[in-house]
């Protein structure tokens, strides 16, 4: 049976009781506190083989049914985090992750250099481990990738957000711009801001001019200020290419209410060479 003791940490130091806002177990076979609990008694015993607990004037016996992480009738989630830094001098691109687990977890990744997320959903079943690759987060945009492609400036330019915004170039823009691509834009004779005008919805039969969905420009009302650059990206999830950097910390969330076991964590792996 583990001991369980209520603690509460603030700045280092060990705080009064009614501030107290999380639940720590300490394991004697250990000798370590291997995790940390939702739950926050007024008092907690353990007697005759059980754990006991009284919230708000109630007495609760803990681990008599099935039902997994739900406290004083509020269910709460799995959580777990680590690390992955061997060679920490070394800049490395990881690729997959694979869980040695009997169900899949939400994964938020992070590094010193970019950060990841792939929900449950991403996971696939493969020889009784869940398997995924890195993705980056939705929305999340990285300028210095190569999904980031220049135009130029241009020639003119019609209509305002949030509506369609025809914009001529002098030049047919490259192949690699598509239907679909983010359109953002660098006031290089104003404010040196860069914004997000929206999505391309069309390009011209000779490539010099897109239209652009600019529900994504704000305020409304706004054009395409005169001398600005344009450029685009590609979707971020879609063009996930893996995570660079020194280490990579993941945390894995899971809200199954039965019994749910992790054995390993595992990542692809490979020395970034640019």
């Amino acid at each position: 049976m583990e001991l369980q003791l209520h603690v509460a940490v603030a700045q280092g130091k060990i705080i009064k009781k009614n501030m107290i806002n999380y639940t720590l177990t300490y394991s004697e076979s250990v000798q370590g506190w291997p995790s940390f609990y939702s739950y926050n008694p007024d008092l907690i015993i353990g007697m005759n083989q059980y754990l006991y607990t009284f919230n708000g004037g109630n007495l609760y016996r803990h681990n008599t049914n099935e039902r997994r992480n739900n406290y004083y009738g509020a269910d709460y989630d799995s959580s777990i985090t680590g690390v992955f830094n061997q060679e920490p001098t070394t800049t490395k691109v990881f690729k997959t992750i694979e869980l040695e687990s009997d169900d899949s977890w939400d994964c938020l990744l992070s590094s010193d250099l970019g950060q990841g997320y792939m929900p449950a959903s991403y996971f696939d079943e493969k020889e009784g481990g869940w398997f995924a690759f890195i993705r980056r987060i939705s929305g999340s945009e990285n300028f210095d990738l190569r999904s980031t492609q220049g135009i130029g400036n241009f020639l003119s330019t019609s209509g305002t957000s949030p509506g369609t915004i025809t914009i001529d170039f002098s030049i047919s823009i490259s192949n690699i711009i598509n239907y679909g691509d983010n359109v953002y834009y660098k006031d290089l004779l104003g404010t040196q801001e860069i914004k997000k005008a929206g999505k391309i919805t069309s390009i011209s039969s000779n490539r010099k001019t897109i239209e652009v969905n600019a529900v994504d420009l704000e305020p409304s009302g706004t054009s395409i200020p005169t001398g600005a650059y344009i450029f685009t990206t590609k979707n971020s999830v879609a063009e996930s290419y893996g995570t660079l950097g020194y280490y990579l910390q993941f945390e894995l969330t899971n809200n199954n209410t039965n019994a749910v076991e992790l054995f390993t964590i595992d990542a692809d792996v490979f020395k970034s060479n640019p």
